[in-house]
């Protein structure tokens, strides 16, 4: 899948999908010189790199007035050298210059795929499905090694990339470290980004590229509910069926920067990797750093076959363990249920109902440890409170399993209230600067993660708990962005670092707990969608998408998701009504409708349901069971996006294609609406499919419902007529085909 040809010092990566070609330029400097739809290898592709002569320019070579690094594209561009752009990163030598000259070495081309030391990653199960570029660089000056890694998949579009710093010389400082920089030939793009804020996130916004930078990020410590670290670069005529389009996930739970930079000549560059602010790592002599991962898509089919793509990718060969590919059980979470007001009997009264209902797995949430009544203490405190459950959570475990449920735990343990033993005896151990105030938020600090005996705390505390106890999931929240972001373990020089070394500490203490206990399945939350990200997929095979779980709003956070996650990644509930921060009042067929598209589970007090609306619930797990595969594993099709008209549609199809359901969200009903359709997708074209669940029970071939469309077109009370369902605002339809055996 990798060749290098001699003659131009070329490699191409290609795997009948995609094609990716780099080079060694003119100065020994790694150049780019194309990413899309494979094309066959040939032995010469210099005529894909352009040099005329264009004033105001700089010149690396001396008696050369051609050759400039501003002019070409590049794969991993220094700062201060003739390209005046952003680099890729920055390396402040005891001089106090940042100039760097990284020139070819060596390289080594070989199969499979090497693990990233401390950081999660995507990964090989046989040495065949991919093959890896270290493309080796070496700066004379100081002494310094660069290896720039590339992996292509066997069966995949994509491309992984990252960058490895070796000092050999005297002490310097890596100010920046970007995982990627691609060039790209044009600027007649546009950039999605998935951005909102707590409780409204990854919403859909495109921008056309302009000259100039255009960039999303995060500095809270986190990936964050503001921005994501995913986007997309499409071409202005790209739909969800066709064109070009290329997606670039970081797989990376802290700071990030994800940039688009148009020059003067109409070249654009993507740069992904962490933010540069607040990063600062000093390396040593003999020390090394690496960056995390950055994922490459490329697509030639739309959108939705870029998100088929990035879906199988991050299921298959990021999500790990035993749960990679199984089924996920049906929850009920006691948070909106009880909050912090619970008790023993309380709780098993609401397990007995729920397991009536058909519910596989109960989740008892925050409140079960320490002194925590409220949210101003016990956090870091790891211990049942005997008061509220005198048998502890071993006994509560026994009882619920017995019932014939699995049962799951939250917790939260990167944080601390002043308030609990933990911060008494260490005070500190948050993160904290000297001489200055340090904020709280949600009346919590920071554990400082940077600290292996903050850590090792840590997991001792969680690992008893979860050694003796019967416990099948974990709940990992996380309520607040970092502040005052000092370490008081960490010399002045390393500052700098404690961002990133407290993610590594995250990520280590994950990896310690997944290694004891295999057969838990962890789900990630940051006070709901704050760290979705491909990093956590490697930890925690799904995640709770968002703390809105109004049904109106989880379509648009679940849409704006679904372009860069698999969905059985996203954790999504029924709730109750009125929705505790809406107000609003939907339809429970209609929330759960939504909450099928996911790891499905409940989020609402069953003793305070009608016997009606029970039944409902009953009939709702009942049809979820049977078709749960079709939900979390088909393939995934966008339809009509509720950013841009009054309904949402999108469908999941079997992989044999005999099976599909179609999900219908309507916002506001209209009097005398008109009539409407939707054109599916995934289907096969020669099968007659039964269709039931919505408004119009028929059959219909494949062909038809792909061209023509499927009927969607609902009833308003005046227009009804006797014995037709009577639509309203937040109506939804679920909508199931399947083939039939023989012809209609």
């Amino acid at each position: 899948m990798i060749t290098y040809n001699k003659t131009d010092r070329s490699f191409h990566l290609s795997n009948g999908k995609i094609s990716y070609i780099l080079y060694i330029m003119k100065n020994g400097h790694a150049g780019h010189r194309y990413f899309g739809r494979a094309v066959r290898n040939r032995g010469d592709y210099s005529h894909m790199t352009e040099m005329v002569p264009r004033p105001l320019t700089a010149f690396p070579i001396e008696g050369d007035a051609l050759f400039s690094p501003e002019q070409q594209r590049q794969e991993y561009p220094c700062a201060g050298a003739a390209d005046f752009r952003m680099p890729a990163f920055s390396i402040r030598q005891k001089n106090g210059s940042a100039i760097s000259d990284f020139r070819y070495a060596d390289h080594r081309i070989f199969s499979g795929k090497p693990k990233l030391s401390g950081l999660p990653a995507s990964y090989c199960e046989e040495e065949s499905e991919a093959e890896t570029l270290e493309l080796h660089l070496h700066d004379a000056v100081t002494d310094m090694d660069l290896f720039l890694l590339y992996t292509i998949f066997r069966d995949h579009a994509c491309v992984a990339r990252s960058a490895r710093f070796e000092n050999h010389g005297e002490p310097v400082f890596l100010d920046a470290a970007m995982s990627m920089s691609v060039d790209f030939y044009d600027s007649d793009y546009e950039l999605m980004q998935f951005s909102g804020a707590w409780s409204r996130e990854r919403h859909v916004i495109t921008s056309p590229l302009r000259a100039g930078m255009q960039s999303v990020g995060s500095v809270r410590g986190h990936s964050s509910h503001n921005h994501n670290p995913f986007i997309i670069l499409k071409r202005p005529h790209t739909t969800e069926s066709t064109g070009e389009c290329f997606g670039f996930q970081f797989v990376y739970s802290g700071n990030f920067l994800s940039s688009a930079e148009v020059d003067a000549f109409g070249v654009t560059r993507i740069r992904q990797g962490i933010h540069p602010q607040g990063f600062c790592w000093h390396l040593g002599t003999g020390e090394s750093f690496q960056t995390p991962e950055s994922l490459l898509f490329c697509s030639g089919d739309g959108l939705n076959g870029l998100s088929q793509e990035i879906h199988t990718l991050l299921r298959t060969r990021m999500v790990r363990g035993c749960w990679r590919d199984r089924e996920r059980p049906i929850l009920m979470n006691s948070w909106e249920a009880t909050t912090f007001d619970f008790d023993e009997e309380k709780i098993l009264s609401f397990a007995r109902i729920a397991k009536d209902c058909g519910i596989e797995l109960f989740v008892l949430d925050d409140g079960w440890f320490g002194k925590r009544n409220n949210d101003r203490a016990g956090l870091g405190d790891w211990q049942p409170n005997l008061e509220k459950l005198p048998h502890g959570i071993a006994g509560l475990a026994k009882s619920i399993t017995e019932m014939g449920m699995a049962f799951g735990l939250w917790f939260e343990p990167e944080m601390v209230n002043k308030d609990s033993d933990l911060y008494r005896a260490h005070p500190d151990w948050i993160l904290q600067t000297p001489e200055r105030a340090a904020s709280h938020g949600r009346s919590q600090y920071v554990l400082d993660f940077s600290r292996p005996e903050v850590v090792d705390c840590i997991y001792e505390q969680m690992e008893k708990v979860l050694s003796e106890a019967d416990i099948s999931y974990v709940k990992w929240d996380m309520n607040r962005s970092m502040t005052e972001v000092y370490s008081a373990a960490l010399p002045p020089e390393r500052q700098g670092e404690v961002f990133h070394r407290y993610i590594l500490g995250v990520y280590d203490l994950y990896e310690r707990l997944i290694r004891k206990f295999p057969h838990i399945l962890f789900e990630s939350c940051s006070s709901g969608g704050g760290r979705f990200d491909a990093g956590m997929l490697y930890y925690a095979p799904q995640c709770w998408a968002s703390d809105t779980t109004d049904a109106h709003e989880r379509v648009l956070v679940q849409y704006g998701t679904s372009y860069g996650y698999p969905i059985v990644s996203t954790g999504a509930h029924t709730a109750a009504v009125p929705n505790w921060l809406t107000n609003r009042r939907t339809p429970l067929h209609t929330r759960t409708n939504v909450a099928y598209f996911g790891a499905f589970g409940y989020e609402l007090n069953l003793c305070w349901l009608p016997e009606e609306e029970i039944e409902q619930i009953k009939a709702q797990i009942a049809f979820y069971k049977q078709h749960r595969r079709l939900f979390q594993f088909g393939t995934f099709y966008r339809l009509q996006s509720p950013f841009d008209t009054n309904e949402a549609v999108w469908m999941a199809v079997s992989e044999d294609r005999r099976q599909a359901v179609c999900g219908v969200y309507k916002t506001l009903n209209r009097p005398l609406s008109p009539f409407r359709k939707v054109q599916l997708a995934g289907l096969d074209e020669s099968l007659c499919y039964r269709i039931t669940g919505g408004d119009n029970e028929y059959h219909a071939y494949g062909d038809e419902l792909m061209h023509f469309g499927l009927l969607i077109s609902d009833c308003s009370a005046g227009e009804r007529m006797e014995g037709q369902r009577v639509s309203s605002d937040f109506d939804s339809q679920l909508i199931f085909l399947e083939a039939e055996t023989e012809v209609q």
